[in-house]
Formats: structure tokens, C-alpha cells, sequence
């Protein structure tokens, strides 16, 4: 059985731009990495006719039913997913090796490899993205300033009190000056990884590698025994900061965090303090949710910009 998933008459690419974004999770995951929903077919809307008709684009994926994870899934997926994290260094690293040296995914802000030419990276729920900037940068704070924090404010500017707007503008200046960046290189991050975006479904069923899954109200219903797979579904796939995928897993409490904290560290440690940088990584995707779900995200938005003058 598929899962179709439609795009907006507004954003007619929408299904494509995710469909590139899973297939290049896709790639990191025949290396070793997490998991990945495969993708039966994407195709383009024709955004709105003058009748006001649009043939809406079409995402068809296969459905797997879903699982409960125990504490080795939790440290398998943790592992799975330090390496997707660590796949583009290694194909640099094996390219520099060979007779072309690779540039194509240097900086921050790269885009995969298959999404349409002229659109806009998208971030949010597939019913109402938000359009985010296309920009690659050396710097990783300048790429979330310009890229990410400024559609952002732009879009909550009218919800903002004066106080406010001066402290979330002070934590993107801050961030954009530079001033946070470190030495990690730019990473394949899934880019909207909080825990509905990680289906746990039965290793028998197929989600192996970059096997079959899909998650939602649609899938399978709940299998029950054997081993289980942590798998990415719904990406905001680019080249990133690694810290934001982990950053997004803590905010609304995916199963088995801890072993899945246990089994990246094993695989890829995190530089140290990585705990304290949480809210400078959760900043951009809290303020989307105030932006897109209303005031309850105020405060912590707040906080998290606080938390961020703090670093």
C-alpha cells in the first residue's frame, strides 16, 4: 500500500523538494546511515489555474506499520543517525583521496542534489510550509541568520512586543556575527528532526538501509516483537549543523532519547557542551512553532534567545 501526501496549490514543488530531501538521506543511508522512507514517485503541481482549479503535486510513498522501540532500538538509531551526520565528510574525504577533489557541498545552506531549480527550501508542516532562503554560506550563524531566523522574524514581526523584537533581533545578530560558529564542518542533517519525524516500524518489514516506511494516521497500525528501526521521515534536508537535528530531538520527547543519546556518542561524540547549546539550536524551530501555532510559543521562543545572549 502508498501513502500520497499532496502538495499546496501555493507551493506546486513542495513535493519534489521533500522527495530530493529523502533521496539524499536515502544515499547517506545505503553508507550506513538512519533509515529513510523510499520514495515511490514525486510529482509537480500546476499551482493555480485561472479558474481557480490546480492539480495538486503528489508525494507517493510505501506505508509500514509502526512499532514500539526498546532500549536497542533507541541505540542503534543513535548510531544510524551519527553516521548519516558523518556521511559527507567521508565522501569527502574519499573523493580528496581520488583524482577530483569535491566542492559541491561545501558551506552551509547546500541543498540536495535533485531539488528543483528556482524554488525555495521549505520548512514546517506539508499543509502550510514556510519559504525559507536558498543562500550557502561559509559560516554556519551567518547561514541561520539570513536563511532561517529572518523569514522567521519577518513572519512573527506583527505578534512582537518592542521588548520582544529587541531580544530575538539581539540573538540573531549574535548568531549571525559569527560569534557561536565552531569548527564542525557542514553535516547532512534531516533538518526537522523532531521525534514525529522518526517512525519506529518492525526491521522485518523493510525499513533497512534506506528501506520502505512511512509514518502519520495513515500507516499500518502497531506491530508487536522483534527488532524495531528509528527511520527519518518529512526532512528539511541540507547541509547544516549536526547540533540542530539533536536539538530538535529534544523538544517533544522522543522515545528512548537517552539510548539514542548513548549510541551517537559511541558513534560520533558531540564537542563538549553540546547540552548547554540546545536552546541556541532549538531558537529558529521554536519561533516557527509560535509563528505557525500561536502565543503558547512565545515564552519559550524567548527563552530560548535569552539562552542564546547567555552562550
Amino acid at each position: 500500500m502508498a501513502f500520497v501526501k499532496l502538495s499546496p496549490p501555493d507551493h506546486p514543488e513542495a513535493a519534489l523538494v521533500e522527495a530530493a530531501g529523502l533521496r539524499w538521506l536515502g544515499q547517506a543511508a545505503d553508507d550506513g546511515g538512519a533509515p529513510v522512507v523510499s520514495v515511490r514517485s514525486a510529482s509537480r503541481g500546476s499551482g493555480h489555474e485561472q479558474d481557480g482549479s490546480a492539480e495538486r503535486g503528489r508525494l507517493e510513498l510505501k506505508e509500514l506499520p509502526t512499532a514500539t522501540p526498546d532500549e536497542q532500538a533507541g541505540v542503534e538509531f543513535g548510531r544510524a543517525l551519527a553516521r548519516t551526520h558523518g556521511w559527507l565528510a567521508r565522501q569527502r574525504g574519499a573523493q580528496d583521496n581520488g583524482p577530483t577533489p569535491t566542492a559541491d557541498h561545501e558551506g552551509f545552506g547546500v541543498l540536495p542534489p535533485e531539488h528543483p531549480a528556482q524554488t525555495p527550501a521549505y520548512f514546517g508542516p506539508a499543509e502550510q510550509p514556510l519559504v525559507m532562503g536558498t543562500g550557502v554560506h561559509a559560516s554556519w550563524g551567518a547561514f541561520l541568520a539570513l536563511e532561517r531566523l529572518d523569514p522567521m522574524l519577518q513572519g512573527l514581526a506583527p505578534e512582537l512586543t518592542a521588548a520582544d523584537a529587541r531580544l530575538l533581533h539581539a540573538a540573531r545578530d549574535r548568531i549571525a556575527a559569527g560569534e557561536l560558529d565552531d569548527a564542525e564542518p557542514p553535516a547532512l542533517i534531516h533538518g526537522d528532526l523532531w521525534s514525529g519525524n522518526v517512525l519506529w516500524t518492525p526491521a522485518a518489514s523493510g525499513a533497512a538501509a534506506s528501506g520502505e516506511a512511512h509514518s502519520g494516521s495513515a500507516h499500518g497500525g502497531e506491530a508487536h516483537g522483534g527488532a524495531v528501526r528509528g527511520t527519518l521521515i518529512d526532512p528539511a534536508a541540507h547541509t547544516g549543523h549536526r547540533e540542530t537535528d539533536i536539538a530538535f530531538l529534544h523538544l517533544f520527547g522522543l522515545p528512548q532519547l537517552d539510548a539514542v543519546m548513548r549510541g551517537y556518542q559511541q558513534e560520533f561524540p558531540l564537542s563538549t557542551g553540546w547540552q548547554d547549546r540546545i536552546g541556541l539550536h532549538q531558537f529558529f524551530c521554536l519561533g516557527v512553532h509560535w509563528l505557525l501555532f500561536g502565543g503558547s510559543y512565545r515564552g519559550p521562543t524567548l527563552r530560548a534567545a535569552e539562552q542564546v545572549l547567555q552562550l
